[in-house]
């Protein structure tokens, strides 16, 4: 049976090259809306599989308006859009979209995206995101937050299949950790993880480093190499700061993530590899895709799975038992004594922003291990320590983000649990249905707006 494809793009012309490709590569179009009205409409009557979705429509409302009432009723979309500029594409992210089309594009690209969409969705109502009998543990992920849980789960559920995952964060949120965590817990376990910082590799040795060469092939190269993908075979190798690699070498790497072979410098042969790519960077590869810095295919082939790790000033509730676990390694690697920490150490580390993520968490605990005096950390050397303006009694007052979460709660309540569109949660509190949903995550409101 045909899957059935809505688009939704106001420009005639666009929109009917669209509906030429899909129906040429196999897949029935139940309309072409202009506006979120009309595709409001389309969908009842139609029942789409797939939305493709431009942003700037006819009308009041924007393609990510209605991105996000995709959503709610859970019917996958992609984008289509000219419109890349750094704002629009934070919003477009905040969505979560299958894919982002930049106009304008080849007919085999959009078959591309949309294959990859389609996998990646199968993925993800096939797993279902469960949770797992071990409540979500993976040794060296630490702790309990429910931004850190969906990514557990989300290990979970990619680490058994073959699928190249990027994984995406700032830096210091513990990508390379993730990577291993992917390896480990898949069948390719018992084979090596190659880990490679495309970031320090030198543009130049780029190419060796990666595919390896021949003797000869160029000046100094005294004897054959073998590149990080030949010894990665069978297993894994993870590729961090992608977003740092020249357009040339992302065309090699693209060959192997197609072909499943490499070339080594200065040969004429072929190898077949068996490896599997975990990518990460700390950039917007969208942004970058959408500068012409990195390869529009490229990425569709390494976001099939993407894991977002979480800023630690956004997983607070995490602070603790990181910390903990910090002094539990760095006393005993360095035989001190130290045991504890102090409330008022504690309160310190949860008033403090985290520029540095969990690395700088963990720097600072190993270097407080070394110069605390007595068994317990009585304070931390942070700067631009934020303090509270006066001391309250708890249970007096409530805090900001306590606030901010009944009032989001009173408001879905009286839009009787709707988010977006007319007398909607986000229109009652004149706020982005988009800024809306983010908000909703971060201070942990469920779908049951409890």
């Amino acid at each position: 049976m045909k899957e059935k494809i809505l688009i939704v793009e106001d420009e005639f012309i666009v929109a009917n090259d669209l509906k030429i490709m899909l129906i040429k590569a196999g897949y029935q179009i139940t309309g072409i809306a202009s506006s979120v009205v009309q595709a409001r409409r389309l969908i009842a009557e139609n029942k789409p599989n797939w939305v493709l979705l431009d942003i700037m429509l006819k009308g009041d409302l924007t393609g990510i308006d209605l991105a996000w009432e995709l959503r709610e009723i859970n019917l996958p979309f992609l984008y289509i859009s000219a419109n890349t500029n750094q704002s629009t594409l934070e919003a477009v992210k905040e969505t979560q979209p299958y894919g982002f089309m930049v106009k304008p594009f080849r007919e085999r690209d959009l078959i591309v995206m949309l294959d990859i969409a389609k996998y990646r969705f199968g993925i993800e109502e096939g797993g279902g995101f469960v949770k797992t009998s071990d409540h979500g543990i993976i040794e060296g992920i630490i702790g309990k937050s429910n931004s850190l849980q969906d990514v557990i789960e989300k290990i979970r559920v990619v680490a058994p299949t073959h699928t190249s995952v990027l994984v995406v964060g700032e830096s210091g949120t513990g990508k390379e950790k993730v990577a291993h965590s992917v390896h480990e817990l898949s069948e390719r376990k018992d084979q090596p993880i190659v880990v490679v910082n495309c970031a320090a590799l030198p543009h130049s040795l780029i190419k060796s480093e990666l595919f390896g060469h021949e003797k000869g092939s160029f000046t100094g190269a005294n004897a054959m190499r073998i590149g990080k993908f030949e010894q990665a075979d069978g297993g894994t190798i993870f590729l961090d700061e992608i977003g740092e690699l020249p357009l040339d070498s992302q065309v090699k790497l693209l060959r192997v993530l197609q072909e499943k072979e490499i070339e080594r410098l200065g040969g004429n042969k072929t190898i077949k590899v068996n490896v599997r790519i975990v990518a990460a960077t700390n950039r917007s590869l969208e942004k970058e895709v959408a500068e012409g810095r990195f390869r529009l295919d490229l990425y569709y082939r390494l976001n099939v799975f993407p894991i977002e790790l979480p800023p630690l000033r956004e997983r607070k509730e995490d602070i603790e038992l990181l910390a903990h676990f910090f002094l539990t390694k760095y006393a005993s690697a360095s035989r001190r004594n130290i045991t504890s920490i102090s409330a008022q150490a504690l309160d310190q580390l949860h008033n403090y922003n985290w520029p540095g993520n969990i690395r700088e968490l963990e720097h600072l605990i190993e270097r407080s291990v070394l110069l605390a005096k007595t068994a317990e950390i009585e304070n931390f050397d942070l700067p631009n320590i934020i303090e509270k303006p006066f001391d309250q009694p708890q249970g007096q007052l409530k805090s900001m983000e306590e606030m901010e979460r009944d009032h989001i709660l009173n408001a879905l309540q009286n839009s009787g649990g709707k988010v977006s569109g007319i007398g909607g949660a986000a229109e009652l509190l004149k706020m982005q249905p988009q800024t809306l949903y983010s908000k909703m995550k971060k201070l942990g409101i469920d779908k049951g707006y409890k």
